[in-house]
């Protein structure tokens, strides 16, 4: 039910001299959050995979690639969990990814970066521009963000749950991304 990723991530780098960054799962977290006949609920995607190039002496030459098995996300709730991959929302059988792909970062002030990329959900593309920090210590370095989406815009929700009546349109996407330089 929620727009994902985005997930959603970032560091940047120049191809000839960047760093490879391996994400580091325990420390990593991709979740969303929506509404459900007026009441909040929250979810994580279980499964996803995050390439990225950087190098802090270039951010505008960053790449990330992020893909996402649409059919792990995870409310808690049974009923919504059970549909979550179906095909009047993720339709995971059709659509069994989501990926956001982003090249450059923006430095906003400190830690701040911005980056524009196209996130695709249920074959949908749309570009937008995802705000995030950035805090990078020696090899270990830690992008953290969120964005609100629109679950229409990727034709999420089909049918009877289009309209955003009983599941808000809203969603919001949250990220804490931890990685390491791999050598």
């Amino acid at each position: 039910m929620k727009a994902l990723l985005l997930p959603v991530f970032l560091l940047a780098a120049t191809p000839a001299c960047a760093a490879t960054w391996s994400v580091q799962p325990s420390a990593s977290t991709l979740g969303f959050s929506g509404t459900q006949t007026g009441s909040p609920f929250t979810g994580t995607f279980k499964q996803w995979t995050a390439e990225i190039a950087y190098d802090p002496a270039h951010p505008e030459a960053a790449h990330v690639h992020i893909v996402v098995n649409t059919g792990s996300a995870h409310t808690g709730d049974t009923q919504r969990d059970e549909a979550m991959p179906g095909a009047d929302w993720f339709s995971a059988a059709a659509f069994p990814q989501a990926v956001f792909d982003a090249t450059g970062f923006t430095p906003a002030g400190s830690n701040h970066f911005t980056t524009t990329g196209t996130l695709t959900i249920r074959g949908i593309s749309h570009k937008l521009t995802l705000p995030f920090t950035l805090d990078v210590a020696g090899s270990q370095a830690t992008a953290e963000g969120e964005i609100a989406l629109n679950r229409g815009d990727y034709g999420v929700g089909q049918g009877n749950w289009a309209s955003g009546d009983w599941v808000g349109l809203p969603v919001e996407v949250k990220f804490v991304l931890a990685a390491k330089t791999t050598p």
